[in-house]
């Protein structure tokens, strides 16, 4: 089996960039937003901000938050037929 080259962050252009207006800036609400075990979510990267990012197959998937650890959240997600927990940072996440 051939090995992967790269990081995992290969393969992003188009997924981890902003508008060249936006770059850079984030909001500080959605960075302090809070979620409720229960709550709806959909995983939206903010390339600004590198703590707390999931992998990028599971960008735009949606899911439900399931516990908090320190200040991010485990949010279980449906990956093709198996049930997989990511743990992200809030200013990733956005409610439905």
């Amino acid at each position: 089996m051939a090995t992967r080259i790269g990081s995992a962050r290969r393969k992003t252009r188009q997924k981890m960039t902003k508008n060249p207006r936006k770059r850079g800036k984030f909001s500080l609400r959605k960075y302090l937003q809070e979620f409720k075990i229960g709550d709806k979510v959909i995983l939206k990267l903010e390339p600004a901000v590198q703590k707390g990012m999931y992998f990028p197959r599971f960008h735009g998937k949606e899911g439900i938050v399931n516990s908090k650890k320190g200040k991010c959240y485990e949010v279980g997600i449906k990956d093709i037929k198996k049930e997989k927990v990511v743990i992200v940072h809030p200013i990733h996440l956005k409610k439905t």
